[in-house]
């Protein structure tokens, strides 16, 4: 069985590195850019991406803007979408899945409940 390919989208580099090591760690695949644009040109090809990890507050283009943006694009229309936000007040996971996000976990990132996702 093929490992699930997963994109990690985060302006923060050290959030990338914490969740590559995890993942890597539990036989996923990684590819990670630190801004919406380049996840954008990634996901405009035929590259193989299970699913997107992206956090919902990075400047330039933040995730509200971006998972629309992400669905809109023929290939991509069915990846799962996960919000990943430091954000965890009344409503945030509302409003990121009114966004287009299929699902939203908050910073700091429960492990297993990401693979409970991971895994859907």
């Amino acid at each position: 069985m093929p490992k699930k390919r997963v994109l990690i989208i985060d302006d923060d580099a050290r959030n990338i590195f914490a969740l590559k090591a995890t993942l890597r760690a539990k036989s996923f695949d990684c590819l990670s850019c630190l801004n919406a644009q380049d996840a954008l040109d990634i996901l405009r090809t035929d590259e193989v991406i299970d699913t997107v990890l992206i956090d919902m507050m990075m400047p330039d283009m933040d995730g509200y803007e971006a998972i629309p943006r992400i669905k809109s694009l023929p290939n991509r229309a069915q990846t799962p979408i996960i919000a990943v936000t430091a954000q965890a007040m009344v409503g945030d996971r509302e409003k990121c899945l009114r966004a287009g996000a299929t699902d939203y976990i908050a910073k700091p990132i429960d492990v297993d409940r990401l693979l409970q996702l991971l895994a859907a």
